[in-house]
């Protein structure tokens, strides 16, 4: 996984969890390139991380200098066509959570010296 290279805090992050339904993995793939797209031409947008499991589960971290930033972003599809869209074609469940970070640590293995060592990356 990519390590994003993030401010030091405080600085805000969106959690979105789901599971997918399998379904129209083509449009998904194509609509989660575009918001992105989108995303970095928002103020405030700092970052994004997503990892996707077996089964459909999946988690993407969005990270942002502040909450008044995600409403913005949340405006941005004011008429919800983005989230029905989701919520009718790709998911069978999601969860949305919006946290301020306070503290943020990490250590990666390859910043240590041992070039030949896996990935290894710590946040807290």
């Amino acid at each position: 996984m990519h390590h994003l290279a993030l401010p030091r805090p405080p600085y805000h992050v969106v959690i979105f969890r789901y599971r997918r339904n399998g379904e129209d993995a083509a449009g998904y793939g194509e609509a989660r390139r575009d918001m992105l797209e989108m995303a970095k031409l928002q103020p405030g947008f700092l970052g994004m991380e997503s990892v996707d499991g077996d089964g459909g589960d999946g988690v993407t971290l969005s990270y942002w200098t502040d909450e008044a930033s995600i409403r913005a972003w949340r405006a941005h599809d004011d008429q919800g066509v983005i989230r029905e869209k989701g919520r009718r074609g790709w998911y069978e469940h999601y969860a949305l959570q919006i946290a301020q970070i306070e503290r943020a640590y990490d250590w990666s293995r390859d910043e240590a010296g041992d070039a030949d060592a896996p990935e290894t990356v710590f946040s807290v």
